[in-house]
C-alpha cells in the first residue's frame, strides 16, 4: 500500500546527495571490519538500509570483508567457548547484521551464511534473545544484541528461532519492561538513523515487521507512539544521533554526513512499518 502522505522538500534529500552518500559508503577505508563507523561492517549495514540493489559492487566488497571477519572459524570457536552459567555470552548483533545484509546483497549461496545462522540458533537464550554480558547472574537477553539476529534469521528463514525472538520483543511490547510496564530504557522512544547496534522504537517495530508480527496486539502501543511522531507534512525526523560528522575528534566519527538523508530513510522505514500494520 502506498503512503497517503507526501514528503516535504525540507525532509527529503536530493537524488544527488543520496547518491553521494552511497558512493562514500562504498569506499574501502582501510580499517578493520568492525571499526566504528568506517569499517566494512557498518558501511554494509548503511548501504543495505539505503536500499542498494543486490549485486551492488561497493556493497559486495563490504559484505565480503564483513563476512570474512564474522565467520572466521577461530573467532566463532572463541565465542562458543564463552559459556557462563549455561549461556553463551556474545555480541550477536554482529553476526545477525552480517547475515541480514549479506542476504540482501545477493550472497545467499555462500556457505558461511549457514555457519552464522547455525551459530546464532545454537546460542539463542531460553527467553528468545542473546546477550554479551558476562556476569553470571545476568539471565535476561539484551534488546541491543537481539534485534539484529532476529532480522538476520528472519531473512535466512530460521522460523522457530525467529518466533522465539519475536516473542521476546512482544512480551516487552517492543520497548517496555515486562515487569513494570514502564519504558525498558529511556532512550528507546527517540528516533535515530543510523541505529547501528542500538535498539529503540523503530528498530523494534522493523524487527516485528520482519517476523510478520505487527498484527499482535502487544505491538499496538509502540505503533501508536510511532504514529504520534509523524510531522504534519507526513515525514519523520531524527530525534538524536549516534554519530559525529566527518572530521570530528574522538570516537563514533562517520564517513558521511547523513544530514537530510537520515530523515528520508527514517521516513521510509516508518512508512514501511505503518503500511504493513495497516495504518497508512
Amino acid at each position: 500500500m502506498g503512503s497517503r502522505f507526501l514528503r516535504s522538500s525540507q525532509a527529503s534529500a536530493s537524488p544527488r546527495v543520496r547518491s553521494d552518500v552511497v558512493t562514500r559508503l562504498s569506499q574501502d577505508r582501510g580499517v578493520q571490519a568492525y571499526s566504528k563507523w568506517g569499517g566494512a561492517f557498518w558501511r554494509l549495514i548503511s548501504l543495505v538500509d539505503l536500499g542498494i540493489t543486490a549485486g551492488h559492487r561497493g556493497a559486495l566488497a563490504a559484505a565480503e570483508a564483513a563476512l570474512a571477519w564474522a565467520s572466521s572459524p577461530r573467532r566463532l570457536a572463541e565465542i562458543h567457548r564463552r559459556r557462563i552459567d549455561g549461556r553463551v555470552r556474545r555480541c550477536a548483533s554482529q553476526e545477525g547484521q552480517v547475515l541480514r545484509c549479506c542476504l540482501a546483497v545477493g550472497l545467499r549461496r555462500d556457505p558461511r551464511l549457514d555457519t552464522l545462522a547455525e551459530s546464532l540458533v545454537e546460542t539463542q537464550w531460553l527467553d528468545g534473545g542473546w546477550n554479551c554480558d558476562r556476569k553470571p547472574h545476568v539471565t535476561h537477553s539484551s534488546f541491543n544484541e537481539t534485534w539484529g539476529p532476529i532480522l538476520g534469521l528472519a531473512a535466512y528463514g530460521a522460523d522457530e528461532a525467529v518466533e522465539r525472538g519475536a516473542e521476546f520483543l512482544l512480551v516487552h511490547r517492543v520497548i517496555y519492561s515486562h515487569r513494570t510496564g514502564d519504558l525498558a530504557h529511556h532512550v528507546f522512544p527517540a528516533l535515530r538513523f543510523p541505529a547501528y547496534w542500538h535498539y529503540g522504537l523503530l528498530p523494534g517495530l522493523r524487527t516485528a515487521h520482519a517476523c510478520g508480527r505487527l498484527d499482535d496486539p502487544r505491538a499496538a502501543d509502540a505503533l501508536d507512539l510511532l504514529e504520534s511522531k509523524r510531522s504534519p507534512d507526513g515525514t519523520w525526523r531524527v530525534e538524536g544521533k549516534w554519530w559525529k560528522p566527518p572530521g570530528s575528534k574522538g570516537s563514533n566519527v562517520e564517513v558521511v554526513d547523513w544530514g537530510e538523508v537520515a530523515d528520508e530513510v527514517l521516513t521510509e522505514q516508518a512508512q514501511d512499518v505503518l503500511a504493513a500494520a495497516g495504518r497508512l
